[in-house]
C-alpha cells in the first residue's frame, strides 16, 4: 500500500513539473517570437509580447481542447473493456473501476463545453475559447 502511494506521489510531482516547465517553456516562446517580430528587441513594446502570449496560449487551449476529446474517447473505450472484465470475473474487477473509467471519460468529453460555459459567464460574450477550427484534415 505504501507503495502505491509513493507512486502516486510520484505521479503527481512529474505532472507538476510538466505543466510548470510547459508554462514557462510557451511564455519563452511567445517572448523569443515577440523579440523576432519586433526586430531585435528595438521597437519591442510589452503590447507586442501580449499579443505573442496571447497567441501562444490559444494554440496551447487548442491542444488541450484536442487532448481533451481524444483521452475522453480512451477512458470510454477503457471503462467498455472493463465492464467487459468484470463480466467475465466479477470477483477480480470490482464494478467501481468501469463506473470510475465512466465518469473520467464524461468529464474530459465535456472538459470543452465547461471551458465555453464559464469563459461566457466571466467574460461575458468578448471571450472566446480555443476550439478545433482550424484543423481541416489529420
Amino acid at each position: 500500500m505504501s507503495t502505491l502511494l509513493h507512486d502516486r506521489k510520484q505521479v503527481i510531482k512529474f505532472l507538476l513539473r510538466v505543466f510548470v516547465f510547459g508554462g514557462l517553456f510557451c511564455t519563452s516562446v511567445a517572448y523569443a517570437g515577440a523579440v523576432s517580430v519586433a526586430g531585435g528587441g528595438g521597437g519591442m513594446t510589452i503590447g507586442t509580447v501580449a499579443d505573442h502570449v496571447k497567441t501562444t496560449f490559444s494554440s496551447l487551449a487548442q491542444v488541450v481542447t484536442a487532448g481533451a476529446y481524444i483521452a475522453g474517447m480512451g477512458f470510454g473505450l477503457a471503462a467498455i473493456l472493463k465492464f467487459k472484465a468484470h463480466k467475465d470475473n466479477p470477483t477480480q474487477i470490482p464494478i467501481g473501476t468501469p463506473i470510475a473509467l465512466i465518469f473520467i471519460a464524461a468529464a474530459l468529453l465535456f472538459l470543452p463545453t465547461i471551458f465555453n460555459v464559464s469563459g461566457g459567464t466571466l467574460f461575458g460574450s468578448s471571450g472566446t475559447v480555443g476550439g478545433i477550427t482550424g484543423v481541416t484534415s489529420f
